[in-house]
């Protein structure tokens, strides 16, 4: 499943869902980079 998370204030990557970190964090991965980041929560 694709998700979106943020990167500082600024950066925004998305990419396939690997895991979710204990502090809330999610982490994705874009080809062979791996990335950890605040998920962009979708609003209905």
């Amino acid at each position: 499943m694709l998700r979106t998370i943020t990167l500082g204030t600024c950066v925004s990557i998305q990419g396939i869902f690997v895991k979710e970190m204990p502090d809330g964090r999610i982490v994705v991965k874009v080809d062979d980079a791996v990335f950890a980041g605040k998920p962009i929560i979708r609003k209905h």
